[in-house]
């Protein structure tokens, strides 16, 4: 399965990496951009909780982390974000 392959059956344009939830609120990766985004972001609250001595420090990257990953993820969504409910 190629990158068009997976743009064509979730009907994502070019530019784009994520495409709004089926069910719920926000959007989830569909190409490797976005992948990497999203994988991106875990691992740099994984590296926070694990190696800053304060709560604080580990609660202020985290929702830094949380803040970058909704705007990457809502510049580059292919629709709107709204709450879905499995129509299409």
């Amino acid at each position: 399965m190629t990158i068009d392959d997976v743009r064509n059956a979730y009907k994502v344009r070019n530019g784009y990496w994520f495409v709004p939830k089926r069910f719920g609120y926000g959007a989830v990766p569909v190409t490797w951009q976005g992948w990497v985004v999203t994988l991106a972001f875990g691992a740099g609250v994984m590296l926070a909780v694990r190696f800053l001595p304060a709560v604080a420090e580990k609660i202020i990257v985290a929702l830094a982390l949380i803040a970058a990953l909704t705007a990457i993820s809502m510049v580059k969504t292919d629709g709107e974000w709204r709450w879905r409910s499995g129509g299409r």
